[in-house]
């Protein structure tokens, strides 16, 4: 099984490509920083659906409590942790 930090690096590239974010390189996302809104990669709710389809495809994860959607949501680090605590060996 991975480890955190290399979820978090590969997770970064999926995102890049699921979002069409080619402008963008892996290296130049910060774990911490936010998804959406100033300060981080900008993202909107369209883009929230297309990571929901990410997490949904490559993971076999489903965000089904929506109160945690904004928590889970808020950085590669908290969305790759989400991942890593619920992913089945």
């Amino acid at each position: 099984m991975e480890t955190l930090q290399q979820l978090e690096e590969k997770l970064k590239i999926q995102l890049i490509q699921q979002l069409n974010l080619a402008e963008i390189k892996p290296e130049n996302i910060v774990s911490d920083a936010p998804l959406f809104g100033d300060g981080g990669l900008g993202l909107d709710s369209i883009d929230a659906l297309e990571i929901i389809v990410l997490i949904e495809k490559n993971y076999g994860l489903k965000i089904v409590n929506s109160e945690k959607v904004k928590e889970i949501f808020y950085s590669v680090r908290t969305l790759a942790d989400h991942i890593y605590q619920n992913q089945k060996p």
